[in-house]
């Protein structure tokens, strides 16, 4: 072994180490472990920031931006109220979406799967008051099982039938990985059924802070359209939609305020209703209703849009001039370019309609305005800002519009016309430029420190390779395969694969490994083709890291998980895919020839 490859192991030995313990940000410990690299002469200067423009990460980055887009674009929202009924515990989301994301991923990529799926794991979470921690990991690892189905659900696959074309003149075909993969993602869902109790419970994404008090229900203003579904309804249908979760304070119709309409009142065209329930309730219900939200105080011509245009909520300060005063008294838009479009007022509810409501000191207020703006505004109003969430409520909906453009793209890139990272960045671009999504909010939903990890960690998993360390582990390899029974080969070829993929790619992984099992294979006289399907097997099967796999890193922020979290959901999943994997793969495809 030389010095460099000794040098690159032991950082890379450091690093792991650190990720475990988990006493400094993931993103620091990567960045130390490539400063320690370059400065050691493992990795040349001039590639120290190599990773920044690897496909890796603008597909990461991509595929943070394309998820943001569909969860804002409501298509999630009809899914979820389908779903929703049949699936109230934590385990039968687990189920639930782990099932979709095995079949989905089945026949497109994973991480294109898991990009779609995201948003409705997340609310999901949100609707049954439970974490995304619990539903994230394991829809990662369901993704990752997907891959093993066919021929195209993922690059291990493709790659591996590539090099049997090479030795034997004859690729894999579709479903050759079907009776093995299949097999195997049936049980790995089965034990995330039951496996996700592994998980820290009430784990909070990474970048958010909880607010330091607690926020009531708001309450805000609706109109019935022309086309509003609950037209000639009762308002029971209306409270129906929210499942209770949005309930009908008041209702004003011709002029005159009616407290609290029995559940049994039509409804008519022209009605305003006042509405209370919490903001993402309430975005629900105003879709689906296909009712109009009444902004405080803004013309139809005022009417704000725009990628500039936010919505955020903040806090009455005891020295605000809104404190004793209305919205209609203040003139907001008219003044400060800001509508008013909910108030929370803790301990009690509001029944007058919002533009003759005296605000209050502590009252929590939604406005949408400029969001350039937002610093003077505050501070002349001396209202407070809380700590970020995403709030949609009173933003414009794009329908199908992110979802045709990603299945576009997603189209492009099975069909071998475009790289992944080219149709998922080109996805973006057009969703941009039809504001699907607005660029401020494109930026909002990348993670920073996981896209740092990425980037500084690619240069150190690269040394592995040009160093020699990926020869020197083959080698190794061989020599104690050499003394086992044909299957404990075999389970180390699978083994093997499993480990190396954190520290370079899936590809790189069948890449390097796929030529030494087939090569092993010949020289303990064998078939080579169960020996590719165990690189093809253990190489997608990366449970142990952050890192591995994009899907992995992709729902590390938002799940707030820690390295420690994937070792704790993803060792017994491992196991069971050596152990069940092994002498599937055998049955499936004979060892001898």
């Amino acid at each position: 072994m030389t010095g460099a490859q000794i040098t690159v192991f032991a950082i890379l030995a450091m690093a792991m180490v650190m990720f475990v313990w988990g006493r400094f940000r993931h993103d620091v410990v990567a960045m130390l472990a490539l400063l320690a690299a370059v400065l050691a002469g493992v990795v040349p200067a001039e590639k120290a920031f190599s990773g920044l423009t690897d496909d890796v990460v603008i597909l990461v980055a991509c595929a943070l931006i394309i998820s943001g887009a569909i969860a804002r674009s409501g298509v999630m929202d009809v899914l979820l109220q389908r779903l929703a009924p049949f699936i109230i515990s934590t385990r039968s989301q687990v189920i639930a979406l782990t099932a979709l994301a095995a079949v989905f991923s089945g026949f497109v990529k994973n991480i294109a799967a898991l990009a779609v799926l995201m948003p409705l794991a997340i609310q999901l979470a949100q609707r049954s008051n439970s974490s995304p921690s619990m539903l994230l990991m394991p829809l990662s690892f369901a993704a990752l099982l997907g891959g093993l189905v066919t021929l195209i659900a993922g690059s291990p696959n493709i790659i591996v039938s590539r090099v049997r074309t090479e030795l034997t003149g004859n690729p894999f075909s579709m479903f050759d990985f079907t009776p093995v993969g299949a097999t195997l993602a049936l049980a790995g869902v089965g034990y995330l059924a039951f496996g996700y109790r592994l998980l820290p419970s009430g784990r909070k994404a990474s970048g958010t802070t909880d607010v330091a008090f607690n926020i009531s229900d708001y309450t805000t203003e609706v109109r019935l359209v022309s086309d509003s579904i609950i037209v000639g309804k009762p308002a029971s249908d209306f409270e129906a939609l929210s499942d209770g979760a949005v309930v009908i304070v008041a209702l004003i119709r011709d002029g005159r305020r009616r407290l609290r309409p029995s559940r049994s009142t039509t409804l008519r065209e022209g009605d305003i209703m006042l509405v209370e329930g919490e903001p993402q309730a309430l975005e629900r219900v105003v879709v689906k209703s296909k009712v109009a939200l009444v902004r405080q105080h803004a013309t139809p011509a005022a009417e704000q849009s725009g990628d500039d245009v936010a919505v955020i909520e903040v806090v009455v300060n005891p020295q605000s001039m809104l404190v004793g005063r209305t919205p209609e008294e203040l003139r907001l838009f008219d003044r400060f370019n800001i509508n008013l479009l909910a108030v929370s007022r803790s301990g009690a509810r509001i029944d007058n309609r919002l533009g003759s409501t005296q605000l209050r000191a502590g009252d929590v207020v939604i406005i949408q305005g400029d969001i350039n703006q937002f610093s003077d505004v505050l501070e002349k109003l001396d209202c407070l800002p809380l700590a970020q969430r995403k709030i949609q409520f009173g933003q414009s909906r794009n329908g199908l519009i992110p979802v045709g453009i990603f299945a576009v793209a997603i189209g492009l890139a099975v069909s071998g016309t475009l790289p992944v990272a080219i149709a998922f960045f080109g996805a973006v671009v057009v969703m941009l430029l039809v504001g699907a999504v607005p660029a401020r909010e494109a930026y909002d939903n990348l993670d920073g420190s996981i896209l740092v990890m990425l980037a500084a960690f690619i240069p150190v998993s690269d040394a592995v390779r040009a160093t020699g360390g990926t020869d020197l582990l083959a080698g190794w390899l061989s020599t104690i395969a050499q003394h086992l029974p044909t299957v404990g080969a075999m389970a180390l070829v699978l083994v093997a694969a499993m480990l190396v993929t954190p520290f370079l790619n899936n590809a790189a992984t069948v890449l390097v490994m796929a030529p030494i099992a087939a090569g092993l294979a010949t020289k303990l006289g064998l078939n080579a083709d169960p020996f590719l399907m165990a690189v093809a097997v253990g190489a997608s099967c990366d449970f142990l890291t952050p890192f591995g796999h994009q899907c992995n890193t992709l729902v590390m922020g938002p799940g707030g998980y820690r390295f420690g979290d994937y070792v704790r959901l993803g060792l017994p999943l491992s196991l069971l895919i050596v152990v069940l994997g092994v002498p599937l793969i055998a049955f499936v495809w004979p060892l001898l020839k």
